[in-house]
C-alpha cells in the first residue's frame, strides 16, 4: 500500500498514513477530523541520454548510450529539417558514429 503525508487543518501536525488510493484520508493522530494530503516529492522521469545511465556512469556506459541515442536523434532531425541540412550542420550526428 502506498504511503501518504498529511497535515492536520486544526493543529498543523504532519503525519504519514498507509492506505489505498481511493480510501478516505485518516483523522489526525490527535483526534481532529480534517486533514489534507501533502505532496512532498515527485518522481523523476528521465528520457533520452539520462534514462538508462546513472549519474555515476563511467565513460564506456556514456559512449554506449550516446551510440544508441545518436541515430534516433539524427532521424528526428532529418524528418524535420531534411537530409541536406543535417549533413551540413549535424556535427557528430553524421551517418557513421565514430567512437
Amino acid at each position: 500500500m502506498p504511503r501518504y503525508d498529511y497535515e492536520c487543518d486544526t493543529c498543523g501536525k504532519r503525519f504519514e498514513a498507509k492506505h489505498g488510493f481511493d480510501d478516505p484520508p485518516p483523522p489526525c493522530p490527535d483526534g481532529h477530523p480534517t486533514v489534507h494530503r501533502l505532496i512532498t516529492s515527485t518522481p523523476r522521469v528521465l528520457k533520452g541520454m539520462a534514462a538508462a545511465v546513472s549519474k555515476n556512469a563511467d565513460q564506456a556506459e556514456l559512449r554506449a548510450k550516446w551510440a544508441e541515442e545518436t541515430p534516433k536523434l539524427r532521424k528526428k532531425m532529418v524528418d524535420k529539417l531534411g537530409e541536406d541540412t543535417v549533413s551540413k550542420m549535424g556535427g557528430t550526428l553524421n551517418h557513421k558514429y565514430d567512437e
